[in-house]
């Protein structure tokens, strides 16, 4: 099997950190790995497959004999670094908001629309977590009945804001557990400990946030359907990781609730717990640290005769949300001989 050169931008923070995991972990073919950062973290030592590599600094020549890069770090790195990348033949795959939403640059989860990766599309866009994990539990449903209409509310944990977002939920607690005063909100709008905030990233003129839009604009890029109409809340809660999310749907097409169990207990990447009389129900607990997307709570919206159901779909945001999509798209381009 042919292996590949790989590097991975941004490799000290949370997901980078995930990223590195992810490839030893599912024994991505490389040949050669490089780490690249900032100024900040040259010199630090991080253990693949239990050799040491220091980090090196992310500069234009960077991608030169590259053949896979992964990115996460951040839209301004990714707009300023990813085209050089490009230009020297590297697959870059790119996990900010960077390019999302650019016509013609791929937005792909491998389950949903990996017929969207093609040999000369060299720039990827990863989604955002919190759509990744709903577009995957919407397919087989979507496939089956075709949805109309999605109403999702998230509850999404602080690791989505990065290694900041994890401190400063952990430096109030602890100081609430010691009896001291709770520390000044720095990287949230509030205090996070004990609270939840609806708001994550700004508010846009339509009232709604941009981590809202970007869960109804991306669903209908990654779905290939613009019809499709979403709504979202988002709210941050007081959670290391995973996120949650309760999702709405109306079909067009009549769906029993078996019919739709079925097809979500048989869909690639999702595990089905749904047993509420046993108390089995997907919750972060449970997700944290798995590379699978849980769905639970399948019922039938009593309020109305229209074709609507509403389920709970929990993931860890760190993996499926980042790493693992991103590595997901990294073993496709190589299974279907796209690089």
């Amino acid at each position: 099997m042919r292996k590949f050169k790989v590097a991975v931008v941004g490799a000290t923070g949370a997901v980078g950190l995930e990223m590195i995991k992810m490839l030893e972990s599912r024994n991505f073919p490389t040949e050669s790995i490089k780490f690249l950062a900032s100024e900040s973290s040259i010199g630090k030592k991080l253990i693949y497959n239990g050799e040491k590599i220091t980090v090196e600094l992310l500069t234009k020549k960077s991608g030169k004999g590259i053949d896979i890069a992964l990115f996460s770090a951040g839209a301004t790195v990714s707009k300023e670094f990813a085209p050089y990348f490009v230009a020297d033949d590297c697959f870059v795959i790119d996990n900010s908001s960077a390019w999302r939403m650019e016509k013609d640059i791929p937005l792909v989860v491998p389950e949903v629309n990996s017929h969207d990766l093609k040999k000369d599309k060299k720039l990827i866009a990863n989604p955002n977590c919190s759509t990744i994990q709903m577009v995957v539990a919407l397919k087989p449903i979507h496939d089956f009945a075709k949805i109309k209409r999605v109403i999702v509310s998230t509850y999404q944990s602080v690791s989505g804001a990065g290694q900041k977002g994890i401190n400063e939920l952990t430096e109030q607690v602890k100081a609430w557990a010691k009896g001291e005063s709770i520390p000044t909100a720095n990287k949230f709008q509030y205090q996070i400990a004990f609270n939840l905030i609806p708001q994550i990233d700004v508010f846009t003129d339509n009232g709604y946030t941009k981590e809202e839009m970007k869960m109804t604009n991306e669903t209908k890029k990654i779905m290939g359907d613009n019809s499709i109409e979403v709504s979202a809340t988002c709210v941050r809660v007081p959670v290391f990781r995973s996120h949650s999310e309760n999702i709405w749907i109306e079909t067009e097409k009549p769906i029993s609730l078996q019919e739709a169990k079925e097809l979500l207990s048989k869909a690639e990447g999702i595990q089905l717990m749904d047993e509420p009389k046993s108390k089995k129900y997907p919750m972060p607990l449970f997700a944290e640290n798995m590379q699978t997307i849980y769905v639970g709570r399948v019922r039938a919206d009593i309020s109305t005769k229209n074709n609507a159901l509403m389920f709970w779909v929990v993931s860890d945001n760190l993996l499926k949300g980042a790493a693992l999509n991103a590595v997901q798209i990294a073993e496709t381009l190589v299974k279907n001989e796209l690089i």
